[in-house]
């Protein structure tokens, strides 16, 4: 019995950092909120519309770009992070998404067209898009601030 205890707390402390892990880096999913904060820090709002769970070119782009500490340190300078997130049905992530942030994340995959996963959307502080990318963005995470700096000198 101490063996089989043993195991699922060492799993558990394994699976733990990872569930939080988007958290802890500064991504946000409360829209209204993260709005107010890009408003009040002067900074761009960045939507992450993604299937974290089941989307083999999300996870690509989290891994080549949005975790990469380039575009962390980047980030916590000049955006507001948000993670739309469309987890898959009976998925691990599923479960825990409240039916009042699932709501939220169809209206603004409605609000803002988003046909695909994953799909990137730039705001302003006042909620007005500079920018949409729809798909993987393959050229990494340099190339990828570049683009949000042609939006902080248009």
């Amino acid at each position: 019995m101490k063996n089989y205890r043993l195991i699922l707390f060492a799993a558990a402390a394994c699976l733990l950092p990872a569930l939080f892990a988007r958290a802890e880096s500064g991504w946000l999913d409360d829209y209204k909120k993260a709005q107010q904060e890009a408003k009040a820090s002067n900074k761009f709002l960045l939507l992450d519309f993604t299937g974290s769970d089941w989307c083999g070119w999300c996870k690509k782009f989290d891994k080549e770009i949005l975790s990469q500490s380039q575009f962390q340190d980047y980030a916590r300078e000049n955006l507001v992070l948000v993670e739309v997130d469309f987890p898959r049905p009976g998925g691990s992530r599923w479960t825990a998404q409240p039916a009042e942030l699932k709501r939220q994340n169809q209206e603004l995959a409605h609000q803002y067209q988003v046909q695909g996963f994953p799909t990137i959307v730039v705001l302003d502080g006042d909620g007005q898009k500079l920018w949409q990318y729809d798909g993987y963005f393959p050229d990494g995470a340099a190339a990828f601030i570049a683009q949000l700096e042609k939006l902080r000198k248009g």
